[in-house]
This record gives structure tokens, sequence and C-alpha cells, in this order.
């Protein structure tokens, strides 16, 4: 079986997506599955095609204006012309255009969706074009045989805006590689970390972190793990509340490193507005590290009060020291989580199933 993965960015670029599809695609070729990523490369300095861990990377020029749409002529007329070349065409991410793209090639192949939806746009701009976009968006979840969300929060905010048939419906969260967190231990170090991953965005709610630093201790540093156009901000910010050394950024990370710095850490902090699940929490805490999340979107399932702990919008960054304050530096059990192998089995079986075959079997979260 050929399967293609699109999605609007591939490694090395990171977030969400990107590790989402990395996961499973290095996982289906494990299981002798062909697969053929089908990216945007808006810097244009990546190969245009290269094989990663037997995975076939293509990548393609797009346009993408503050990191945002990737709109691509060369993905969208390669997708027309070769749709058909694939059994399964996998379209990952409701707001860039590649998925739109895949949804209007689609031919014979099958069509699955995981739209990782957020609910709206993550700018005033973003979400006045989210008004007329929700006419093309639908389309793509009208011509998907199948739409896999990774939460529930996700499938019911989805269900809610567009017309979506049930019976195409099934929630598959992301995973871990639990083997990856099994050897991690926990290193001694002079300071008290607080840690981010993700992407450098201003809905992530990094700035609240940089603002409450002052009132946290003076042993406390803040490790940010990613890149994006809010990280000039972020700098800036720091420096005004004078705690830029305290602030440390880091990216394009080795994955034990990253790993390493999950476990180093003493408590890991998200307090984005948008989120249809949440990867980074779902690290942090297979690494045994407490979080700070916004009980906002899917985050708020992750909320237990004792591992993981939730502060509202807006944010109050005098009590969000005083809630850092006290959860830093808690021992917790790691959490036991789905592996990326078993979502990959139950993706197998959409990928394989008959036009005929009910697919009734879903992994919910929590």
């Amino acid at each position: 079986m050929k399967i293609a993965q699109v999605c609007h960015g591939y490694y090395p670029y990171l977030g969400g997506i990107e590790t989402h599809v990395r996961e499973i695609s290095e996982r289906l070729v494990k299981k002798r599955f062909e697969v053929e990523v089908l990216a945007t490369d808006p810097s244009n300095k990546l190969l245009r095609e290269e094989r990663l861990n037997d995975v076939v990377i293509k990548r393609f020029k797009s346009w993408a204006p503050n990191q945002a749409y990737y709109f691509s002529k060369e993905l969208k007329r390669y997708l027309v012309e070769k749709s058909n070349d694939y059994d399964v065409v996998h379209a990952h991410g409701y707001h860039a255009f590649p998925a739109l793209y895949a949804a209007q090639s689609k031919k014979m192949n099958r069509l699955i969706f995981t739209p990782h939806y957020h609910g709206t746009g993550h700018t005033l701009f973003r979400k006045l074009l989210h008004i007329p976009y929700k006419f093309l968006g639908e389309k793509i979840f009208e011509k998907a045989d199948r739409i896999v969300f990774v939460s529930n929060y996700e499938r019911d905010l989805a269900m809610k805006r567009f017309k979506v048939d049930e019976k195409k419906v099934t929630v598959i969260p992301n995973g871990i590689s639990v083997e990856e967190f099994r050897g991690l231990k926990k290193r001694s170090k002079d300071y008290r970390a607080i840690l981010y991953v993700g992407r450098l965005e201003k809905y992530k709610g990094i700035q609240y972190l940089i603002q409450a630093l002052p009132r946290v201790g003076h042993d406390v540093i803040f490790e940010i793990v990613g890149k994006g156009p809010y990280k000039e901000g972020l700098v800036e910010l720091s420096r005004k509340a004078g705690v830029e050394n305290k602030v440390r950024f880091f990216q394009d990370l080795p994955r034990q490193e990253l790993l390493q710095m999950y476990a180093d850490s003493d408590l890991f902090v998200l307090l984005s507005k948008y989120e249809a699940y949440g990867i980074s929490v779902a690290e942090a805490l297979a690494s045994g590290t407490p979080c700070i999340v916004a009980n906002a979107s899917a985050l708020k399932h992750w909320i237990d009060n004792e591992k993981c702990l939730g502060i509202d919008y807006p944010i109050d960054t005098n009590k969000l020291a005083c809630l850092i304050s006290d959860v830093i530096g808690r021992r917790i059990e790691r959490v036991n989580l789905p592996d990326w192998e078993e979502v990959v089995e139950e993706l197998v079986k959409l990928y394989e199933e008959d036009q005929g075959y009910e697919y009734k079997r879903s992994i919910f979260l929590g």
C-alpha cells in the first residue's frame, strides 16, 4: 500500500503536526507500507527530495506569510496529477492549505483527514479570514472518507462548526514513544528550570511566564525550546522585564537532548489558548515533570490538580507566579500514555478497511 502524508511542514520543522506526521510515518514504513511525505518548504533551503529513516520526503515551494497558510501551487499541481498514484492520502491540518489541496485533488484514492482543529485563527486578521475560509474548509470534511480527531475536545469543537457525518469520525489521540522515556534520569543542576517546548507564537502564552519570572525566585531559569515569529517579541519582553539573563532560547535540538531537558526540568508550562491535544504536555508528564497549563481548549483535559494544574484566562501573572512557586520541583509519578505504536495500529485499520466495513473502535483520551 502506498500512502501520502500531506502536511504544511515536516522535520526539521518542529511543531505538533510535524511531530505527529513524523512519528506515524516512520512507524508505517517499519510495517512495510510505502510512505511519502508531501510537505511545503517556505524557506526553499531544504532538499526537494530525500529519504529519512526510510520515509521519502518531497518538499514543495510555498508562500507562508508570518509562517501561516502555506500556499503552494507546486504541491497543488502535484496532487492533481499524482493523487491516483497513492492508495491513501492522509491530509493533516485544517488551518493550512495543503489539506485543502488534498481534498480538491481527490480521485480514486482514499482520503483520511486529521484536522488538528483549533476553531479559530490566532490573530485578528486570521480570525476574520476563518469566516470565508469555512466554506472551503468544510469541503475537506465532505471529501474525506475518514476524519480522525486527536481529542474529544477537537471532535466536539469541529462537529459544532461543520456538518460532519458522524459515521466518518473516530478519535485517536496522539501518542508518545514510551521507550524513549524509560531510561531518562533527572540530572542535578544549580538552578530550577521552567520549560516550554513549541512554536513561538503569541497565542501560546509564553509572554506570561516572562512577566511572572521576576516573582518566582532568583534561582529559576526559563528555558524556551522552539522557533517562530514571536521570538523577537519575547527577547524584547525579557529585556524590558529585566530577566534577559534568566531566559534561554534553544532550537533544532537533537531528540535525545530535548528528552533530557524534559527530564531535567522542574516544571513544564503551556499557557496556549488553542490546542487540539498538547503533545509537549504529554511528553513532560511522561518524563515525570509537573505541568501548569491554561484551563482552555484541549489542555483542560490534562488538568488533575496534582500532576498538572490549570490557570484560567485572562492570565493573572501574580496568580501564575504563586502557582509556579507552589508546583515547581514537585515530585510526580510518570504518567502512562498511549504509545505511537497503538496510534499507528488504529490508523492502519482505517487505511485498510473495506468500503463495507464499519470502523467502530476508537481510542479515547482520558
